[in-house]
This record gives C-alpha cells, structure tokens and sequence, in this order.
C-alpha cells in the first residue's frame, strides 16, 4: 500500500505547529501570572525552575519579545502549510477553507486552551516552560535586539517614550494589597496594619506627634510634693520636665523613676532629687521619617523623644507607642483619657474635632481623603480654603462636604464631614 507523503505530511507539520504555538501561548501566560514573590520564595528553596523565572522576568521586554516572535513563526508557517495543502484539495476555495479552519484551530488550541490551563496553574506551568523559554531567549536575543530598536525607533518619530514609568516595589505591594482587598481575600484593617507599615518610610514625626499644645509637662522648680501629684495625675508614664521657659526641656521625668525615688526616701517627698531622677531627653527633628525614628527608638532603647523644628522650637512630641499605633491602630489601656476626636453621626456624617489627624478619619471611616498638605481636618480644610472660615460655612472638595461647626479665636474646633452625594 503507497502513501502519498505529500498529502500525509502537510497535516501532520500543521498540527505540530500548532502545539508550538499553543506552548507559546501557555508560556506567555503563565510567565506574566506567576508570582514573583513566590518565585522568589522557591528560589531560596534550592527549586531551579524558580530561579530561572526570576531571571526570565528580570527582562521581561526581551522575554515577551522571544516569545511573540516564536508565536508568530509557527502560526505563520502553520497557515501557509495548510493554505498551500488545501489549495490542492479544493482549489480556489482552498483559501476560504483554510482561513476558517486555522482560525479555530488556533483559537481553540493554540489560544484560549492553553491560556486558561496556564492561568489556572500559573506558578507550575512558568517553572515546568522555563528551561525551554530560557534557551529561545537566548537564541532570538540579536533578533529580538534589532526588533526593539526599529519599534522605538518608529516610536520615537511620532513623540512617543517608550521607557516605563518606574513603580517603586512599595507602589506594587500598595496595588497587590488594594486588589485583594477588593477581592475580598484581605479584610479592611489588615489593609491598614500592612499599609501603616508601608507608610513608615513617607510620613514624619509631625505627622503623628502630639502637639505642643497637648502636651502635659512640669516645672522642675515647683515643690517636689507638687511635681509628684501632677506626675499621679497625669495619664502618661513619662513627662518633659522644664526650668523656667517651656522651651528649655531639662529632661524627661519617668513614673518608674519617681516611684523608686519615693521608695528610698521613704515617702519624705520634700527630700526628692528631681535632679537625681529625671533622665536624658531626647530631640528629634520634625522631618524624620516614622521609619528613621523607630530605628532611632530600637538603638537608644528609648520609648519618647521631643520633636524640634529647624530653629530648634518645640513643636510636639513623639513615642513608640505613637509610631506602632501607625501600623496596629489606637492603642489604649486603662490609664488612658479617652478623646473621641471622630464621632459617626446615624445620618452617615461625622463629628469630628478639628485637631482630629486625618489619617485616623480615614482608618475610622475608610475614606481616602488625602493627607499630603494637611496633617489635621483643621488643616486640610484651611489649606483648601485659603483662609480660616466661621461656622456655619460649607465647603465641597476632594469628594466630601465639610461643615464648619465651632471656631475658636483661629482655630476651627469642630466639624461635620459626609460623603459629597451629590458626585
């Protein structure tokens, strides 16, 4: 029995075409779905596939450029091939015949099969293609090379760049965050926690500090029974001791310290040191970042620093327990005077109080109202208006409608925020 080879072969060459092509199609997707960090993961792990993904998606312009023109070749030829064998079949329709059938062909297998299977097992799939992929990179590099260099090029002619726009890793996880979020696989306070960690880097101790006008200090030069019972009446464990002018800080009195001292003096406040007690402050500038300071706090084992501006004034101060509330959220305990600065009203608007920082009414309402001109509701409504407004004015920007409640002397005291419906 004689087999005509020149009917048998073209079919055979097409439908391995067509495999490649789908290998093409896989590969692309999978490479671009994979997990980087988990790559990055697997490759700490000794896994080799891992480790040459993260390679292939190091270059990902050169990567894709291998890839689509290796897709295009097959494609291209498998076409051919099966035009030119249905010519002889079918004549002049032949054309018509083969634009249809590779059409599903390559729609069907060499396309949406592949892709789906690739996206569906994306990490899997990009190890298992890697040594392959690996090798057409490095074989279509000068073509790939020369390709990219005609496309910019041609690009360049018409005014377009063709360098991307740089993401820091950080913008990257903010987005991977944000989607999962939306997703549902993340909750709204995780968001939080792991944004406030991002975040250490960006904001400064002015930020999140206390301000100058809320801080509880006391006069070294008082009686030593008074500094006692306003050290017992004072919320926090540790307080600025001053001499004179408020401005000059002398040190930083302790509760443990003081307690101790009243124990070796045997409860006679009248012989306390205050001198012997107090210990060493620490000054911070307004614009170091959260991130700087904490490490600042890890290496002079200490938990409070007075932040100064660049004259050296006191503008507020900062803890440890200000930076971690940053990632973790209030942190209250029973000693704690409780300040509602943000109080949601039945009717979806806000009470909130004007040195309420706007970070904190975002986290509580889950808005997004921006905080890079303002620390303070106070003061992104004075930044936005351009002057200090009375009650009773109402002002929309940024999507919110704020209501100016309480003014005192040249300091807005109390809002209400709501959501702007009429957007």
């Amino acid at each position: 029995m004689n087999i005509d080879v020149g009917l048998v072969l073209p079919p055979i060459i097409v439908f391995v075409l067509l495999m490649m092509s789908g290998f093409f199609s896989g590969s692309e997707t999978a490479l671009t779905a994979a997990s980087r960090a988990r790559m990055l993961s697997l490759e700490k792990e000794g896994k080799k596939g891992a480790a040459r993904v993260v390679r292939l998606l190091s270059n990902q312009e050169g990567l894709i450029g291998s890839i689509l023109l290796g897709n295009n070749l097959v494609n291209i030829l498998a076409t051919s091939i099966a035009t030119s064998y249905l010519l002889k079949i079918f004549g002049a329709n032949g054309v018509a015949v083969a634009t249809a059938a590779m059409t599903v062909l390559v729609l069907v297998f060499s396309e949406v099969m592949p892709k789906t299977y690739a996206l569906n097992n994306a990490d899997r799939t990009a190890m298992s293609v890697s040594w392959p992929i690996s090798i057409l990179v490095l074989v279509l590099k000068p073509v790939v090379r020369f390709v990219q260099l005609v496309v910019r090029g041609t690009l360049s002619l018409f005014g377009v760049k063709t360098e991307a726009d740089a993401f820091s890793p950080v913008d990257e996880i903010r987005g991977a965050i944000d989607m999962h979020v939306v997703d549902g696989n993340v909750e709204v306070e995780d968001k939080h926690r792991l944004g406030g960690v991002l975040d250490l880097k960006e904001l400064t101790v002015a930020d999140v500090m206390v301000h100058r006008k809320s801080i509880i200090m006391i006069d070294a030069d008082i009686p030593p029974d008074d500094i006692v019972r306003q050290a017992l009446e004072s919320p926090h464990t540790r307080l600025p001791l001053y001499r004179g002018d408020k401005e000059e800080i002398i040190g930083i009195l302790h509760a443990k310290d003081l307690l101790r001292a009243i124990m070796e003096a045997e409860g006679d406040f009248s012989s306390l040191d205050v001198e012997s007690v107090k210990r060493k402050a620490l000054f911070a500038p307004e614009t170091t970042s959260l991130q700087d300071q904490l490490d600042h706090f890890q290496q002079s084992q200490s938990h409070f620093a007075i932040v100064v501006d660049e004259y050296g004034a006191i503008m507020g101060l900062i803890t440890l327990e200000d930076i971690l509330e940053e990632i973790v959220g209030e942190i209250r305990d029973e000693h704690d005077v409780t300040v509602e600065g943000v109080r949601p009203q039945p009717d979806g608007s806000v009470f909130v109080d004007g040195w309420a920082p706007i970070r904190d009414l975002n986290r509580a309402m889950d808005w997004d109202l921006p905080d890079e001109e303002a620390v303070t509701v106070a003061g992104l409504v004075i930044h936005e208006t351009q002057s200090i407004p009375e009650p009773g004015r109402k002002f929309v920007f940024h999507g919110y409608q704020f209501e100016i409640l309480r003014k005192h002397r040249n300091q807005i005291t109390g809002l209400r925020v709501r959501r702007d419906l009429g957007l």
